[in-house]
């Protein structure tokens, strides 16, 4: 059962942070000269164009979820800044996130400097920062990820040379999917996720550094 006093800064967080996902890779496509998305109204801050109705449930049920993937055709970008235009349409999302991230971060230390009685005087306000940095990091690192559907995959595929990308993302869109349902399946059978691994060790570390005082 979720906390009310968890779920009343979580929900704004979460919103936020998927909005702005989605928003910074159908901005980057238009900067690139994909239409695309602009024409299916995803350029926009607005939520709810942006969430998925299944991801979103499974956000508050399992504790993950996601948001509707940004229509992108690579056919509109110009064929000698395709490469270019889809490594920095994949990584937007995440540096969008990343930037959330920090700017949190930045909140929590300008309250510690200016009177830390503001910030730990307020649990509500504590755990909204804390959650802002986390909800971030996680949905960044996650989506680094080299698995096809995620941005990691396309990001991947991109940075390789030529004679690697086409094979590494046959084989991701062949089997990508497969590979990261398996891994969210093991860790709900096993008790121990893969996943809580590889995002949250790296997440809490980096959110060690961005929040001191914790």
């Amino acid at each position: 059962m979720w906390d009310p006093l968890f779920l009343v800064p979580f929900i704004p967080v979460f919103l936020l942070a998927l909005t702005l996902h989605e928003f910074g890779h159908a901005w980057t496509a238009l900067q690139f000269g994909d239409p695309t998305a602009k024409l299916q109204g995803r350029v926009t801050l607005d939520p709810l164009k942006h969430l998925d109705l299944m991801g979103t449930i499974c956000m508050f049920v399992l504790q993950f979820g996601w948001a509707k993937p940004v229509p992108v055709n690579p056919a509109n970008f110009k064929p000698e800044q395709r490469r270019q235009a889809e490594l920095w349409v994949s990584l937007a999302g995440i540096i969008a996130n990343l930037l959330q991230a920090v700017a949190y971060a930045a909140v929590w230390r300008v309250l510690l400097l200016v009177d830390p009685n503001l910030l730990y005087g307020s649990p509500f306000l504590q755990r909204f920062l804390v959650l802002g940095v986390l909800i971030n990091l996680a949905l960044a690192i996650f989506n680094l990820l080299p698995i096809y559907p995620l941005d990691g995959a396309h990001v991947m595929k991109n940075l390789l040379p030529l004679r690697q990308a086409i094979p590494f993302d046959e084989f991701s869109q062949r089997y990508g999917t497969m590979i990261l349902l398996a891994l969210i399946l093991v860790g709900s059978f096993s008790g121990v996720s893969p996943l809580q691994i590889l995002i949250g060790v790296p997440r809490n570390w980096l959110a060690g550094m961005l929040l001191p005082g914790l």
